[in-house]
């Protein structure tokens, strides 16, 4: 297998374009596609101050990377959750990325910031921990980013997660989430805009950038996450995919080119958080619910 560009030795076939790459150019590739996503839903400009959420894993790690060979201006945000050997193994990974390229990471322990973990979550919650702990991430990193000023968030979301909720808010027809799902969500008062750069490109191919790349990332998966809904629609996508090289791209460009707009969003009223000062649409917000029951 050789290369489509250079007749080198192809490292990869990426199959929804038809063509075989080597390692020099999957690079390329990635950060070209990324290059192209951002212009085309106006994700960024090139003044933006971008705070790039970062787990350790490789899609928030080749993120930054490919942010920082496009020449953005990012600091890195790592959200120390508290989960046993999970959080201090990613966050190991994250400081040594960032001390490799000599980029800015600012760390908040939910521990010593907020008095509580997400392994506090589990033990005392029944609800479903993972829909938890991507509230308290959401709602950290919009605090944090509106606080030091910074123009959007960045999330590694690659198009593997992006179709799968996709899929699972169609199948429920959850008109609301269908009307704001997209690569962008803008900025609302104290809500900093939110982005997803590697929304058009696949798991597979971040994972090929972070192998070629030479990249350490944190390869465990979270010991909490077990048994997600979501794995269940990336596999059934994955199929599709394997049968239909293109599927995934055509399906998400495809909806928010034809149909998202089918769908009203829903006027919400934002209030004000009496505990912490954030928008909310019932006080106090769900996060300082949380904490308060964590706290009590």
């Amino acid at each position: 297998m050789r290369c489509r560009l250079c007749g080198k030795r192809a490292v990869i076939k990426v199959r929804s374009f038809g063509i075989s790459l080597c390692e020099e150019h999957l690079v390329e590739f990635c950060v070209r596609r990324v290059r192209e996503a951002v212009k085309r839903y106006r994700m960024l400009d090139a003044s933006d101050r971008v705070l790039v959420a970062v787990s350790g894993g490789k899609d928030s790690l080749v993120l930054w990377d490919v942010l920082l060979r496009l020449g953005y201006n990012t600091v890195g945000l790592f959200i120390d959750l508290g989960i046993e050997g999970f959080s201090r193994e990613a966050r190991e990974v994250v400081e040594s990325f960032a001390r490799g390229k000599g980029a800015r990471l600012e760390v908040v322990s939910l521990k010593e910031t907020y008095g509580f973990t997400i392994a506090d979550v589990k033990r005392k919650e029944t609800r479903t921990v993972c829909a938890a702990c991507g509230m308290v991430k959401r709602y950290i990193m919009n605090r944090f980013a509106y606080e030091e000023g910074f123009d959007a968030v960045a999330t590694g979301h690659n198009l593997n997660d992006e179709v799968a909720v996709l899929l699972s808010n169609l199948l429920g027809w959850r008109v609301g989430y269908l009307a704001r799902q997209g690569p962008v969500l803008p900025a609302e008062g104290k809500l900093v805009k939110k982005v997803k750069p590697l929304c058009e490109l696949t798991e597979r191919e971040t994972a090929a950038y972070a192998i070629i790349t030479g990249m350490p990332y944190h390869r465990a998966e979270c010991p909490y996450s077990r048994g997600a809904t979501s794995r269940v629609y990336k596999r059934a996508l994955n199929l599709i995919e394997y049968n239909s090289p293109g599927t995934k791209l055509r399906f998400y460009r495809g909806f928010l080119k034809e149909a998202r707009g089918l769908f009203s969003r829903e006027e919400v009223e934002l209030e004000e958080c009496p505990s912490c000062g954030y928008p909310t649409t019932h006080p106090p917000c769900a996060f300082c619910r949380l904490k308060e029951r964590m706290l009590s």
